[in-house]
């Protein structure tokens, strides 16, 4: 099915104990702030300033700090599919998006987008 999708965001994974530190030291060093995200509380994030790029500090239950890229599309079925012929596979769905794993082991996640906000401006249609 064609849809669109995009690299659009990179998230901080912070331990709880060393959110509070991680969100200071990128507000100073982004230049910008990283306000708490009303909808999901253990995310603090904003639009980088001059990009097209989402900067985002999660805060963890548990786990160790890492990196990992979000996804956003229009068809979320259509890019997991997509992603998963090239050799990813699913790790869990939390909320509405997927998490899942390169072939190298890496996370990222696929996040549906609002409808209408993917285009060929912005956005790489699949077919």
């Amino acid at each position: 099915m064609a849809h669109y999708s995009r690299l659009h965001a990179i998230v901080l994974d912070v331990p709880a104990d060393d959110h509070a530190a991680a969100v200071a030291f990128w507000e100073g060093a982004l230049g910008q702030p990283i306000p708490l995200v009303e909808k999901y509380p253990e995310f603090h994030g904003a639009l980088l300033e001059h990009q097209r790029m989402l900067f985002l500090a999660q805060r963890l239950g548990d786990g160790a700090p890492r990196v990992h890229l979000d996804i956003h599309t229009d068809d979320l079925a259509a890019e997991v599919a997509r992603l998963a012929a090239l050799g990813a596979t699913r790790v869990e769905g939390t909320g509405p998006w997927q998490v899942m794993r390169d072939p190298s082991g890496q996370v990222f996640c696929v996040v549906p987008d609002k409808p209408g906000t993917l285009n060929d401006d912005n956005a790489r249609r699949w077919e």
